[in-house]
């Protein structure tokens, strides 16, 4: 891949080229835009990995985000310095003035918007999504192409993104949020249509748009520079901003998890403790006694879990500036075979410490597991209500059909298109609930709660 091809200020649902008077880069302009989006501010009621428990403090979809984006920043600002000085007499000036000034801001929206199409629950809403289409295999499959169906059965949140942040809704302008080609290339982890999906291969592990925005994932992949590695099944190699999100994102979660774990008591302190001073005495070993002494200063049990936090996200961005300086050449060329933070973990065994100890202790709590399981049903109950009035020709449908489809917003019919397209504004309005609300909807068509709420 050419590093003078990689960016594109062009925009989803803007044809011309008219020039910028704003004062904010066209990259600043991205992560306003998504920081001011009702999508992005519907994550503050999306459970991250604990229940969302009220008085105590934990992180949600939003605040992971928030955070992913501050370290995704330092990244990118490490990264574009070091891309200028290697490969500077390669470079033009307007990409040196990229790479020197924009591409943090490229990675910090990129990772501000990595999770925007998760659906409510995390990965069990996920499931629910998926399953309801398998278990109506023999109804709903014949509706549908081969290619259409994959989407349905293996529903995926990243697909899902590309989805909210493209998409033209019922009375909404085109392009959906009209952020520019590079922020959108750069959170598809993914470059995949569903019936390429792999989970052998890193970039086909999972997809990354729907057959909706397969024309649209296209052109955001031919203005970005972007290897196409198949036309049929479609399959791209991925962007090479794209190592630097899944990275910021891998930091964020394997340490912060294990501080709302300590918070919530599901681990004590000193095993939390314990756990990320091994991790920073693999990083830092000539911090090693330096560390011990910090924490004898702080008789806070928080603030002592807050300090281990803040160092060990530290230490893990300068390791993972590390190797992708180590791996430059195979990320930009398409080589590239692992994620950042698996390459630190072959030499870092705390790495994997925390991975066995967070599936073992925290991923399957109990707690955890139970918001998973009503997730779940939650979710799967609420497409059980809407997709079949959807899928009815209009002037077949019976009163109770109608009566359902009242209750999902204009913006989300698509009447006299296509059954899939139907089907995917369904799947746009349910996988847009927070927890919150879908758990209200489900517990009013349940008769759970009844009564009308002003």
């Amino acid at each position: 891949m050419d590093l003078n091809k990689l960016y594109s200020a062009a925009r989803t649902g803007i044809h011309s080229t008219s020039t910028n008077t704003d004062p904010r880069t066209e990259y600043q302009r991205d992560y306003d835009r998504i920081i001011f989006s009702a999508s992005f501010r519907r994550l503050q009621n999306k459970t991250q990995v604990f229940p969302l428990p009220g008085s105590v403090f934990v992180h949600n979809r939003l605040t992971h985000s928030l955070e992913v984006s501050s370290v995704g920043r330092s990244l990118g600002r490490l990264a574009g310095d070091y891309l200028v000085k290697k490969y500077g007499n390669e470079l033009t000036d307007e990409s040196k003035g990229f790479y020197n000034h924009n591409l943090y801001n490229v990675i910090a929206a990129a990772c501000l918007c990595h999770d925007i199409g998760n659906p409510a629950f995390g990965h069990s809403g996920e499931d629910a999504i998926a399953n309801y289409f398998k278990k109506h295999e023999a109804k709903l499959k014949p509706l549908f192409t081969d290619a259409q169906w994959a989407d349905f059965v293996h529903f995926e949140g990243n697909a899902n993104a590309m989805r909210m942040l493209t998409q033209q809704q019922n009375g909404k302008s085109e392009g959906g949020m009209k952020l520019t080609h590079t922020t959108l290339a750069t959170i598809a982890k993914y470059p995949c249509e569903s019936i390429a999906s792999n989970k052998g291969i890193l970039h086909r592990k999972k997809f990354g748009f729907f057959q909706s925005e397969k024309e649209t994932f296209s052109l955001i992949a031919e203005n970005t520079g972007m290897v196409k590695e198949s036309s049929n099944p479609h399959v791209y190699l991925r962007h090479p901003f794209v190592w630097l999100v899944e990275a910021a994102d891998d930091i964020c979660y394997n340490v912060i998890d294990l501080e709302d774990s300590q918070r919530l008591g599901i681990i004590d302190h000193n095993t939390c403790t314990d756990i990320m001073l091994r991790l920073l005495d693999d990083l830092l070993p000539h911090r090693k006694q330096r560390n011990r002494e910090i924490l004898g200063t702080m008789p806070d049990k928080n603030e002592r879990i807050s300090f281990l936090r803040a160092t060990c996200i530290s230490a893990l961005i300068t390791r993972s500036q590390k190797v992708f300086e180590q791996y430059t050449d195979d990320i930009i060329s398409g080589k590239m075979s692992k994620p950042i933070l698996d390459i630190i973990a072959e030499d870092c065994n705390s790495i994997k410490e925390i991975y066995k100890f967070s599936i073992d202790n925290i991923y399957n709590y109990r707690g955890v597991v139970e918001i998973e399981n009503a997730g779940y049903t939650i979710m799967y109950e609420l497409l059980s209500h809407f997709i079949p009035p959807t899928i009815i020709d209009k002037e077949n449908r019976e009163k109770s059909d109608q009566k359902a489809l009242k209750l999902i917003p204009t913006q989300y019919l698509y009447e006299g298109q296509p059954v899939y397209n139907r089907v995917l504004g369904v799947l746009d309005y349910v996988s847009g609930m927070t927890d919150n609300y879908a758990t209200d909807m489900y517990r009013k068509l349940k008769s759970i709660d009844i009564g009308i709420n002003f």
